[in-house]
Order: C-alpha cells, then structure tokens, then sequence
C-alpha cells in the first residue's frame, strides 16, 4: 500500500476526472500508474524484444565456436606472467 499527497489544484482535477468518468479516485489513480510505468517499461530495448528474444533456435554453430575461443584465448592470457 502506498499514499501520495496531491497539491490541491492536482486534487481538484483528480475528483473532477473520477466524477465525469464515473471511475473511483483509486482506479483513475491506478490506471495513471500503470500506464505510465508501462511506457517507462516499455522503452527498455529488452522489453520491447521480450517477445522475440530466445524465441529461434539454431545448433550455435559459429557463435558456440567462437565462445570457446574466447573461453581459450582468456585462460591463455591469464597463464601469462606479467
């Protein structure tokens, strides 16, 4: 549960916009919030590809080949004395 104060000019458009719209104060309040944290939310690169990311599936091929020769090349330079 969380409260917030509202300055009074923000409090009278709050009552105004529940009254016309024949919604509750809290479910104008909680429909505010969630439209804008899903416009925050939204802009996030990760989020906007949640629906594509991980979805195609291949044998790694090239990828996997080249994870290892990094894995490699970083145990070698590690083994060096400096």
């Amino acid at each position: 549960m969380r409260s917030v104060r509202l300055d009074e000019a923000l409090e009278a458009r709050l009552e105004e916009a529940a009254r016309l719209s024949g919604k509750s104060v809290s479910e104008i309040i909680r429909q505010a919030i969630e439209e804008r944290c899903n416009e925050i939310i939204g802009q996030r690169l990760a989020h906007r590809l949640k629906d594509v990311a991980g979805v195609v599936r291949t044998g790694g091929g090239r990828a996997r080949r080249t994870g290892r020769k990094l894995v490699e090349g970083l145990r070698k330079r590690s083994r060096r004395p400096r």
